[in-house]
């Protein structure tokens, strides 16, 4: 098995492929929560690419594996969400810069809207550099409430058409995005078997779904269905305890890699809090005013760390969530190629104990 990247070294405290969970009090019980210890960084483990279409040989973090489905992948993920809220005409400029510094965790489907824009921009990009053995591809399939509940069929229509879309012959990650719990698992999890079983798809990811969903998930997985091997979720500095509860605990029990979404809260976590004497916009002073006093100690921290490491803030951000245990690799949305070289450093930035110490207080 690859190394892993140091920082991860504790994401599977409690977990063990294949083992089954026969109710939530087990695996809660089972790991601590993760706010009960400020987390720890230690130096990445790295591995040098010989060639790059970018600047020639580089350094980059060794693959984090998602669980234990074999799909290896750099340890910062690149949404096409802005992609396609106009940013199109910088999309291969953006894509060749991720690619070309390491990056390889392609998500096209990263928000409740639809992903055929990003899986058309991604498709015509991959066809014309023909990348496609170099990159991860992730996508998702939506459980919607109603009574055109999914099926085998319309999940595999689904399938079909984000392949289509794509220009591929498999989707290295299927998120299942639970919007109807009242739909049955086993239903849902057959369908998506079929789908490894195919090819089409090689690992399979949970999103949306409740710690409950997925202690009855692995419950099912002891009975021969497919087993989720990562988690999407909402996690970054402003937004905590969405994760490290229950849901938090369940997936480290679980041994899932976690890749948090809006890892710098649509872009909040990247400015630069206005300094007294400092000039500055209406946009600016207008975000600060509405950012709120814990979210002010936030980026007043962020700040501080970024400047006495030489980035940015969200290079900083991006590094605390990299620090957490179960995280694998955070989800970014960027809009301009020169977004991507901050962001691709925090995959290799170390943070020390008390700078995560301070952010954790920050943002507690």
């Amino acid at each position: 098995m690859a190394r892993k990247h140091a920082q991860h070294g504790a994401r599977r405290a409690g977990g063990r492929p294949g083992a089954a969970t026969a109710c939530a009090a087990d695996e809660l019980d089972r790991v601590p929560a993760e706010t009960s210890e400020p987390s720890t960084a230690e130096p990445p483990t790295t591995a040098e690419i010989q060639t790059n279409p970018v600047s020639g040989p580089i350094t980059v973090p060794y693959r984090v594996e998602l669980g234990d489905s074999g799909v290896e992948v750099h340890s910062l993920g690149l949404s096409t969400g802005a992609l396609d809220r106009g940013a199109d005409a910088h999309a291969a400029d953006l894509l060749d810069r991720f690619a070309g510094l390491g990056g390889d965790l392609i998500a096209v489907a990263d928000g409740p809207a639809a992903p055929v824009g990003g899986e058309r921009v991604v498709g015509a990009w991959l066809a014309s550099r023909g990348t496609r053995d170099r990159v991860r591809l992730m996508t998702r399939v939506r459980c919607s409430p109603g009574p055109a509940r999914p099926t085998t069929r319309t999940i595999t229509d689904a399938v079909d058409a984000s392949l289509g879309r794509l220009g591929t012959d498999r989707i290295d990650l299927l998120a299942f995005h639970d919007d109807d719990p009242e739909t049955p698992l086993e239903e849902i999890l057959g369908a998506l078997d079929a789908l490894l079983a195919s090819g089409k798809v090689l690992a399979l990811a949970a999103a949306g779904c409740s710690p409950e969903r997925l202690i009855q998930a692995r419950v099912l997985a002891a009975d021969g269905l497919p087993r989720f091997q990562a988690l999407a979720t909402p996690y970054h500095l402003l937004a905590r305890r969405g994760f490290e509860g229950a849901l938090g605990v369940v997936a480290r029990a679980q041994g899932l890699a976690v890749l948090p979404q809006s890892p710098l809260a649509g872009g909040v976590l990247g400015r630069r809090l206005h300094r007294r004497g400092e000039p500055r916009d209406a946009t600016a002073a207008r975000h600060q005013h509405r950012a709120g006093r814990r979210a002010t100690r936030v980026l007043r921290v962020l700040g501080e760390v970024a400047d006495a490491h030489g980035t940015d803030p969200a290079a900083v951000a991006v590094a605390w969530l990299l620090a957490r245990p179960a995280v694998a690799a955070p989800v970014v949305a960027v809009r301009r190629p020169d977004q991507v070289d901050a962001l691709m450093r925090a995959a290799s930035l170390v943070l020390t104990r008390s700078e995560l110490v301070e952010l954790d207080r920050a943002s507690a």
